[in-house]
């Protein structure tokens, strides 16, 4: 069924870009990867673009690159490459503060707040995308989780910590909350919103929070050590809304906590 179509993949070195990579290359897809910095040419056809480029954790660091990855260099890739489909990784970040994490909800930013460069980058992405007239999906990805998580991922500092250590402290309050979604799920879906009718926004998340006293009652149980910083803030996010891609994709997702045992087990080996 998949043996005719072709990916081409922005930004395939990374976490979620790697895993969907190996994943539609089981499933019969042809797939090119373009290298960091390429541009689009207008007589080539891209097929169905999955632009998975962006910063993370370094953001802060390198606010120029970061426009650059989230909203210049896709503005090239609008404007001139031929494709069947583009599909732009978003982040469920931008909900912070939000009333509501329905995809069409408004949303709250801030550009004297350092961290909010991110989500104004995004959000700017996300535009040129909607605004662009082509065919295009943005997909709000929650906090994608699984084996090789760059270092400086929240999950893999802590389960690195406890693998090594047998101890881990935590920098934010015990009824800190947040989404997680496993990069299994991610690469499932992600050729399903692309090949989809629908377009827009499409939250890919599992809609249920997992606190950090979850995880360290799970760590506390496997003999590590849990301490939480002293006066260390509590950051709750809000249960994300799933309903839109949960039509599309059909799957109910992964469970965080019911993964960490294997997690955990990822890391010790990996020492």
């Amino acid at each position: 069924m998949t043996k005719d179509l072709h990916a081409t993949l922005i930004g395939a070195r990374g976490f979620v870009g790697s895993h969907l990579l190996a994943h539609l290359r089981s499933i019969g897809w042809t797939c090119e990867v373009i290298a960091r910095d390429a541009q689009p040419q207008a007589n080539r056809a891209y097929g169905h673009l999955f632009y998975c480029a962006g910063l993370t954790a370094d953001f802060r660091q390198r606010p120029f690159d970061t426009v650059e990855a989230h909203v210049s260099y896709l503005s090239r890739w609008l404007q001139i490459a031929q494709f069947d489909s583009l599909t732009y990784l978003s982040s469920t970040r931008v909900y912070a503060n939000a009333s509501s994490t329905a995809e069409t909800g408004a949303l709250i930013v801030n550009p004297e707040i350092a961290g909010d460069l991110y989500n104004l980058s995004k959000l700017m992405g996300e535009s040129l995308c909607l605004q662009s007239g082509r065919s295009v999906k943005v997909v709000r990805l929650s906090n994608v989780y699984g084996e090789q998580m760059p270092p400086q991922n929240f999950l893999a500092e802590i389960l690195s910590a406890a693998a090594r250590f047998k101890s881990v402290q935590f920098v934010s309050a015990p009824e800190s909350e947040k989404d997680f979604v496993s990069v299994r799920d991610v690469v499932l879906a992600l050729p399903q919103i692309a090949l989809h009718d629908a377009t827009g926004i499409f939250n890919l998340a599992s809609g249920r929070n997992v606190s950090n006293r979850m995880i360290a009652d799970f760590l506390t149980s496997a003999g590590v050590i849990c301490e939480f910083q002293a006066n260390a803030p509590a950051i709750k996010f809000p249960r994300i809304e799933t309903k839109k891609v949960e039509s599309i994709v059909g799957f109910r997702t992964h469970d965080l906590v019911q993964d960490l045992p294997s997690l955990l087990q990822y890391y010790g080996e990996a020492i």
